[in-house]
């Protein structure tokens, strides 16, 4: 399966069913409660799942402890492998700031700030990368959580997709998330503005809800559909 197939059905696969669609939109618009939010993680990664195992249809919303327990998981991986990156990104902007900075001492925490910011722009990139395939193996091995470490093993998953075929995937759901994200922004903004002229708050409120509740699962589901494709189209 090439980009342009996995973009075309990653595109559709969404909406194929709009009463599960807006159930993820419920638990992301109750993400404050926390729980919510590894609920949400949890239904994304098995759409991961099904769609590996070669299912098309959404799966159910059941199994919630499960559904839960995979979204702790989903996240702990993610922390494991950003941790670093986040780190030094987050000295970086330590470093800079924890300067009193004058014309005469300004150049250097800057220089030095920024270098350190762009290593860790880098290490952010490359272990995104990782991460990526990392979680769609996790979910290929039945939601083992030590299968998202096998790096051996994640890394061949990569050579057998190709890295240059890989990185223009990952380059390209980007974009298209992007587009298809700024799209709805723009309608939302347009919606919430309109109701914004009624009252200030609900214009706010309108703005935060449909986002939460269609947008924002919708992306979900595009990327892990996508990943799942990529990963079982090797």
């Amino acid at each position: 399966m090439d980009i342009g197939e996995i973009i075309s059905d990653s595109v559709k696969y969404p909406i194929s069913d709009w009463k599960k669609l807006l159930t993820l939109g419920v638990l992301l618009l109750l993400s404050f409660l926390l729980i919510p939010v590894f609920l949400a993680i949890g239904y994304a990664f098995r759409t991961l799942k099904t769609t590996i195992a070669g299912f098309d249809e959404l799966p159910e919303f059941d199994e919630w402890g499960e559904m839960f327990i995979d979204g702790v998981k989903v996240f702990v991986v993610t922390i494991a492998y950003m941790i670093i990156p986040l780190i030094i990104i987050f000295a970086s902007i330590f470093f800079t700031g924890s300067y009193g900075l004058t014309l005469t001492n300004v150049l250097l925490p800057l220089q030095a700030g920024g270098s350190i910011m762009i290593v860790g722009f880098i290490l952010a990139i490359i272990f995104g990368l990782l991460l990526t395939i990392a979680i769609a193996h996790m979910a290929f091995n039945d939601s083992q959580l030590g299968a998202a470490f096998r790096i051996s093993e994640i890394l061949e998953v990569i050579a057998d997709i190709g890295w240059a075929n890989y990185i223009i995937w990952y380059i390209a759901i980007i974009i298209v998330g992007g587009i298809i994200g700024f799209i709805a922004s723009l309608v939302i903004g347009l919606i919430s503005g309109l109701m914004g002229l009624i009252a200030p708050l609900v214009g706010s409120a309108v703005s935060y809800i449909l986002s939460a509740l269609l947008v924002q699962p919708y992306l979900n589901l595009f990327y892990y559909r996508a990943l799942g494709l990529r990963y079982a189209y090797q």
